[in-house]
């Protein structure tokens, strides 16, 4: 059973999305709570698998209690729950140490399958959350071709090119557009991305956005 915690100050939305989770067989929702601090006085005594992280919350929002509660309990999984159009407090979160990236109105499929794939060490990007950081990144004003100036640290390294390939991933391009846009081989591509996929340690396109964003290489 993976054990489930629920964070939010939204009680009919929580009440909600406990009743969800409480009918799938593998999910034990152990508390429910409607503010940062109440998790994070019952984090140690409930010690869930995977909780549920609303950003938007009074007095302390979702990345000062993930950051907290990470620092009590650094294998616990989060899953940040935001409205659409909340692209601001992605960064934050990343930089907070959170795995999972929801939308309130995802399909329940997709909640499964977040909850599965952060407790397994995964990291999760909503499709819907995926299309629109694509979107919001190609109307940006940085384009592929400019360098880019990461803080990743200097053993770990993306070469220029790599970046710039990164950027593309980000933004949605598929190999055959990344390889046209900077006038290479679709092998060269697919070279590059390997390049990337090890150094940074991903295994999918959602742990590149999220790498991406963590070491500044994107902006939201």
């Amino acid at each position: 059973m993976i054990r489930i915690a629920l964070v939010d100050d939204h009680s009919l939305f929580r009440n909600g999305l406990r009743m969800l989770l409480a009918a799938h067989a593998n999910f034990e929702v152990i508390a429910d709570v409607g503010s940062g601090q109440e998790f994070l006085d019952i984090l140690t005594d409930k010690s869930p698998d995977v909780v549920f992280m609303d950003y938007s919350m009074p007095e302390m929002n979702g990345a000062e209690t993930t950051r907290q509660a990470l620092a009590k309990m650094p294998e616990l999984k989060v899953i940040t729950l935001s409205m659409f159009g909340d692209n601001a407090y992605y960064s934050d979160m990343v930089e907070s140490g959170a795995k999972g990236f929801l939308l309130k109105d995802s399909p329940f499929n997709e909640v499964v399958e977040a909850v599965e794939t952060v407790y397994e060490g995964g990291t999760y990007f909503s499709e819907s959350l995926l299309k629109s950081f694509s979107e919001s990144l190609r109307r940006a004003p940085a384009y592929i071709g400019e360098s880019v100036h990461s803080e990743i640290a200097e053993a770990d390294r993306l070469s220029e090119r790599e970046e710039e390939i990164l950027v593309a991933i980000c933004r949605g391009l598929s190999t055959q557009e990344i390889a046209d846009a900077l006038y290479i081989s679709k092998r060269t591509v697919d070279k590059h991305r390997a390049n990337i996929l090890e150094k940074s340690g991903c295994k999918n396109t959602a742990s590149l956005v999220v790498y991406a964003i963590k070491h500044g290489i994107v902006e939201i």
